[in-house]
């Protein structure tokens, strides 16, 4: 008997992805996803058995994929800064790609979905960990000021990214008027809106001039 295609399993995985912003993990059938991919039951348990498995792999593989290009953007930077600049700009871009689901993510996880919490619990210190390292490596140069990592995580991260989730769950919530809904697709989801907060927010932790010449840093 000839194994069943490989692909089978990708186009799973796809159909997941595009139904799970609407959907979340709460509510997301299996049906629904065979149907969108056009692939019978019985092929997906060949798969992937449960609909928990399946989901894991689903979040999994969206979340490998940014991590990857993550660690490689901050490596291949020939300063600590730069490195933190590439890691909060891809972090941001993930950001607005995946906001609505991202959104259903949490508010799944606050409503008790397993699938939902294993996922945040095991992939956030990931991502947390890698910029607040950068952010270490910096502030060991004197290029930022000396807060705890997580303060200027945490700061950076809601310069940057805030804005698009929380105006991500209100536009889907259909409180903000289409004018509104307009004007932040334009000034706050573009490439080069993400760029300019990512550069308001390195100069809101940079170290004062004052405190680099003391330092001896270089001006």
């Amino acid at each position: 008997m000839p194994r069943p295609s490989r692909n089978i399993d990708q186009l799973l995985i796809a159909a997941a992805l595009e139904l799970l912003p609407n959907a979340g993990t709460r509510v997301l059938t299996i049906r629904q996803v065979c149907q969108h991919a056009g692939v019978n039951l019985g092929m997906f348990h060949y798969h992937f058995k449960t609909r928990d498995v399946f989901l894991r792999a689903v979040l999994q593989q969206m979340y490998d994929g940014m991590f990857a290009t993550l660690a490689m953007e901050v490596e291949r930077q020939s300063s600590p800064l730069e490195s933190l600049r590439a890691a909060v700009t891809t972090l941001a871009r993930f950001a607005r790609d995946h906001r609505q689901l991202l959104v259903r993510l949490v508010n799944d996880a606050i409503g008790g979905e397993r699938v939902a919490i294993e996922f945040l619990q095991g992939n956030l210190p990931r991502h947390i960990g890698l910029l607040s390292n950068t952010i270490a490596a910096a502030q060991r140069e004197c290029l930022l000021r000396p807060v705890p990592p997580m303060q200027a995580f945490a700061f950076l991260v809601g310069a940057v990214a805030a804005s698009m989730l929380i105006g991500s769950a209100v536009a889907e919530s259909g409180l903000m008027p289409p004018p509104l809904e307009e004007q932040f697709a334009a000034s706050i989801l573009t490439d080069a809106a993400i760029d300019e907060r990512v550069d308001m927010a390195l100069a809101g932790l940079a170290l004062p001039l004052a405190k680099m010449t003391k330092s001896g840093a270089r001006k």
